[in-house]
């Protein structure tokens, strides 16, 4: 377990500068602008490849697992659990023969229960369910961060942080403490068992209101890839979707405009959020429809 700073950015870089030597390759699935941008900055100090994309999709489903194809000398494989962009999420994760799973679960980490043991290495930027930003986890195997390339950056070499309980350099102290009231406050819930029904309950309110709506709400991702932590939907009209914002934000509805890449609309609905608050949304999406439908 490291407690690192940089984001889940500066992981793009580490993960292949610490883990992909010469003359082997990295796999990357490509499920959205995250994912990509993961596999544009390995490109910058190795040989990575798409190991499956859904981008023909417009990437609004996770690649089948089947699709996955991974190349003869692959140091490892990449994915990013949950794109919070396009609103799509792993349902479950692919099993690999000899080579490390790493994972990009800055979105929805402790949202559900995860057998880490499939991983190699899994980080996470703490800002979605961790706690404030400013502190970035990494929970890797021991053989993945013992020994770094001595040619990387002392600080961005695994070794580093690994060899001195991540307290090489001063660690943001604040962050960390926070992190650790968040994680007591998740037990006290009962744990992720118990998050990942409340998370349930709470985006299944949301999907209904689209799916009962006939069309006037259109969710962006398919169903068997619909993301618990970010729901994404459009209306007909761009028009539309803003007067939607503006009396969404009348209602005391903070942030509902999609990600500017991509537009629409898009709720987030990580373990934070109530569900009383993701109910609300419910009828206020429903109040709406009636309104301008």
């Amino acid at each position: 377990m490291l407690f690192l700073q940089g984001g889940a950015s500066t992981q793009f870089a580490m993960v292949p500068m610490n883990l992909l030597p010469a003359g082997k390759k990295a796999g990357y699935v490509l499920t959205g602008s995250w994912a990509d941008k993961a596999y544009k900055e390995a490109k910058l100090f190795g040989n990575a490849y798409a190991a499956a994309s859904s981008e023909a999709d417009k990437f609004t489903r996770i690649p089948s697992l089947s699709d996955i194809v991974v190349e003869p000398d692959t140091a490892y494989v990449h994915i990013t659990s949950n794109e919070t962009i396009g609103g799509i999420q792993f349902k479950e994760f692919p099993t690999l023969s000899g080579v490390p799973l790493i994972a990009d679960m800055s979105s929805d980490i402790l949202s559900r229960p995860v057998d880490v043991s499939k991983f190699g290495l899994i980080y996470a930027g703490a800002q979605k369910n961790l706690g404030p930003s400013g502190v970035t986890v990494v929970i890797a195997r021991d053989e993945l961060v013992q020994e770094s390339p001595k040619s990387v950056a002392t600080m961005l070499r695994y070794d580093t942080h690994a060899g001195n309980d991540s307290l090489y350099n001063t660690p943001p102290v604040y962050s960390v403490y926070m992190m650790n009231l968040v994680l007591q406050w998740l037990r006290d819930q009962g744990g992720l068992a118990a998050i990942e029904q409340r998370n349930a309950e709470k985006t299944d309110l949301i999907y209904g209101a689209i799916d009962r709506s006939g069309g006037f709400y259109r969710g962006v991702a398919q169903p068997d890839s619909r993301s618990r932590m970010n729901i994404t939907f459009r209306l007909a009209s761009e028009e539309l979707e803003k007067r939607f914002a503006k009396e969404s934000e009348q209602q005391g509805f903070v942030g509902l405009k999609g990600h500017r890449s991509v537009g629409g609309l898009r709720a987030s609905t990580y373990n934070a959020v109530t569900y009383e608050a993701c109910k609300a949304l419910a009828e206020f999406m429903d109040d709406f429809r009636q309104r301008n439908g």
